[in-house]
């Protein structure tokens, strides 16, 4: 029995692991639960898997459970101090982080000190403190198992070969929804549009990052601390049916490739029970039905997303977290109807511009320049 604790239980992929959890119940035990404000569904969860405890990182939703649930057991805390104490339970086997966001960064860190594997998919984590997170995985010998789709396909098309042997990563993109326009095709690209992906059902802030081909820059950011691999050993391939979700070219030019539906079930259900394949009732890819399969270079003159990561990464140190704010606030700001689609990429270079990155930052200096850039935004673009 592996006794889990899941961040984010109320979202997209918290959820889609209480789905595996519901098929391997006598296998997976959820000993506690967390959410941000989403009090109607965090009491249905506890109603059904009976947590010992959960946290609302909002005060006021935490209060308002409390009343709720009083007739069950289970214990309701709250903030950043309620999620790290979900993540130093001793009751706890594996920690799913699966919160958006930088309040991500600390439980993490707090359930590696405890000795906790991280099945990760807070991409915030590695992406703002990847030189922390991995040094201190390294020292505690804590295994992160990616729960992303194309890092956990790298980590599958790893198994059994060192990563000395790399040379390059193949890392996939569907290209989003508009995929193959131009630059001047975007300036009136609504918010609505920009949520229809063409193959994934993910979350608002993620599908609006897939259009604008950050999400893959964070992703670029992410395998470099993963897999210890420079960023000019990785190479992004647009891949529009999503079947190969990525894939590694070892130094002999062969090419492993992990293909599959684009379901998440499948990357969560595989960080679960690591090193194991459980069976799943899911679609198969047809091969025959597939017929053929699309490989593209990606515009990076026209999603500037990609080439801001990129820069980022070269410039290091606190970059990344800078890249990842204006990002962050950039798209609610499209979201909330405030800016254009392209002003996403405006906001986002104007301030990295402005910033001087820290090397080595400190998770304090992290959360600095994290506030830092939402000022500088809010000064410039409202709220």
């Amino acid at each position: 029995m592996k006794r889990i604790c899941i961040l984010g239980s109320t979202g997209s992929i918290g959820t889609q692991t209480l789905d595996i959890v519901r098929h391997y119940n006598k296998d997976l035990e959820v000993i506690s639960l967390s959410a941000a404000s989403s009090v109607d569904r965090m009491e249905a969860q506890i109603r059904e898997f009976s947590p010992k405890k959960v946290c609302m990182y909002d005060s006021e939703s935490a209060h308002i459970l409390r009343e709720k649930i009083k007739d069950t057991d289970t214990v309701v805390l709250e903030g950043m101090d309620g999620l790290i104490e979900l993540c130093e339970d001793e009751n706890v086997d594996m920690v799913v982080t699966a919160v958006v966001g930088m309040i991500g960064i600390r439980p993490t860190i707090a359930a590696i000190n405890a000795g906790k594997d991280i099945a990760l998919a807070n991409k915030e984590t590695l992406v703002c403190a990847g030189h922390i997170i991995m040094d201190l995985a390294a020292k505690k010998n804590v295994k992160i198992l990616p729960v992303d789709s194309e890092h956990s396909a790298i980590f599958q098309s790893l198994q059994g070969f060192p990563k000395e042997r790399i040379e390059k990563i193949l890392l996939t993109a569907s290209g989003g929804p508009f995929r193959g326009r131009k630059r001047d095709e975007l300036v009136n690209i609504t918010w609505r549009e920009a949520l229809k992906h063409p193959n994934w059902t993910m979350g608002r802030k993620i599908t609006i990052d897939s259009s604008t081909l950050v999400n893959k820059g964070l992703e670029v950011i992410e395998a470099k601390w993963l897999f210890g691999v420079e960023p000019d050993k990785i190479q992004v391939v647009i891949q529009p049916q999503s079947i190969i979700h990525s894939a590694v070219q070892y130094v002999d030019g062969g090419i492993i490739a992990q293909l599959g539906t684009p379901d998440m079930k499948l990357p969560i259900q595989y960080a679960l029970f690591y090193p194991d394949r459980r069976e799943m009732d899911e679609e198969r890819v047809d091969l025959f039905k597939l017929g053929q399969i699309i490989f593209e270079e990606p515009d990076m003159d026209t999603f500037l997303g990609l080439k801001l990561a990129y820069r980022a990464i070269k410039e290091g140190g606190s970059m990344p977290t800078v890249l990842n704010a204006a990002n962050e606030k950039a798209v609610a700001l499209f979201l909330n109807d405030r800016i254009h689609f392209l002003d996403i990429y405006d906001i986002i270079e104007q301030s990295m511009d402005r910033h001087t990155a820290i090397e080595s930052p400190s998770v304090e200096q992290i959360l600095d320049a994290e506030a830092d850039c939402y000022e500088f935004i809010a000064s410039r673009w409202g709220n």
